[in-house]
C-alpha cells in the first residue's frame, strides 16, 4: 500500500518490507560512526572520543537513578542493580555473576548495539565509562575491565568492575575511574 499526498502528487509512505525504524537507524548510525572513527584515527583514538561521550552519559544516568531512588549516593548493591537495569532498559541482557566488597562481575548475552558492535570495540567504551562513572561516583573509585566482548567476537561479554585497588585490580588491564 502506498500513501499519496493528493495536493502534490507525492508518495509519502510505502508498505515496503524494509527493516528500518528509529532504533535500527540509530544503531546503524552509531556503528558507522564508531567504525569510521576507528578507520580514520585508529582504535585507541576512537575509544578516547567515545569515552568522553560515555562519561557524559554516565553522569546523566547516575543523576537520574539517584533522583529516582531518592538517594544522594548508592551503595554497592544499588550500583550493581543500576548497572543491570540500565542495560536492560536499552535492550542489553546483563546479569550479576558475582559481587563482593572488591568487585562486581557482570555477564551479557545481548549487546544494546546489536550486530552493529561486531568489529567495533570502541563502542565498548560506552559500557566501560557508564559503568565506571556510576561506580566511582557512588563508591569512590572503579576500574572497569572488559574481559570478553561481543565486539571482539565472543559469544557474550564479561565485565569486571573492581571497586578497590587490590592486587587483582592492579594486574588487570582496564580503565580507572575516580569520584570527582
Amino acid at each position: 500500500m502506498h500513501t499519496i499526498d493528493e495536493t502534490r502528487g507525492i508518495q509519502t509512505s510505502c508498505a515496503c518490507d524494509v527493516s528500518l525504524d528509529r532504533d535500527q537507524f540509530l544503531r546503524s548510525l552509531l556503528g558507522e560512526l564508531a567504525g569510521t572513527l576507528q578507520d580514520v584515527v585508529g582504535l585507541e583514538e576512537a575509544s578516547g572520543f567515545i569515552s568522553v561521550v560515555g562519561q557524559r552519559i554516565g553522569d546523566q544516568i547516575d543523576a537520574e537513578y539517584r533522583r529516582a531512588m531518592g538517594r544522594t549516593e548508592l551503595d554497592r548493591f544499588e550500583v550493581a542493580t543500576v548497572l543491570v537495569d540500565l542495560k536492560r532498559r536499552i535492550q542489553g541482557d546483563f546479569s550479576v555473576v558475582e559481587q563482593n566488597d572488591e568487585r562486581i562481575v557482570l555477564a551479557n548475552t545481548r549487546c544494546p548495539f546489536g550486530d552493529k558492535v561486531i568489529g567495533r570495540p570502541s563502542l565498548c567504551m560506552m559500557t566501560s565509562n557508564v559503568f565506571g562513572v556510576i561506580a566511582a561516583e557512588n563508591l569512590g573509585q572503579a576500574k572497569v575491565v572488559l574481559e570478553q566482548t561481543i565486539a571482539n567476537g565472543a559469544s557474550g561479554c564479561r565485565i569486571v568492575v573492581h571497586l578497590k585497588q587490590t592486587a587483582a585490580a592492579e594486574a588487570s588491564d582496564g580503565r580507572e575511574y575516580f569520584k570527582r
